[in-house]
């Protein structure tokens, strides 16, 4: 099994910052990517970013060149940097980890809210 703790979210005005972090533990040698997703009320869970174990990442098109993805193996914790936010970015974000090729596991989500 693998477990997460997302922390990191928060209230930020627009064009603000904030740091998401998601630590993993368990069989976190069976991770074979990790990423965020997130949820807005009355909208579908969606992919924001994620990264493979490999390093390689990719970004939804409504962050790219806003958000940016990491990891620190030592920590076994990924971030996830917001910059120039947006109200629209508004959502509950998840850290979800893939594990083992098919199994899923996901953080209890951590409340993003942006301010006009």
């Amino acid at each position: 099994q693998v477990q997460l703790v997302e922390s990191g979210g928060g209230l930020v005005q627009a064009g603000g910052s904030l740091r998401l972090s998601c630590a993993a533990s368990g069989s976190i040698f069976s991770i074979n990517r990790m990423g965020w997703y997130r949820q807005a009320p009355g909208k579908q869970r969606e992919l924001v970013a994620r990264i493979t174990s490999g390093g390689s990442t990719n970004y939804a098109d409504s962050v790219k060149g806003r958000f940016t993805i990491s990891r620190d193996n030592a920590k076994n914790t990924v971030y996830l940097q917001m910059n120039s936010l947006k109200p629209e970015d508004t959502a509950v974000y998840y850290c979800n980890a893939k594990w083992r090729v098919v199994r899923n596991s996901w953080g209890q989500g951590t409340q993003v809210t942006v301010s006009s």
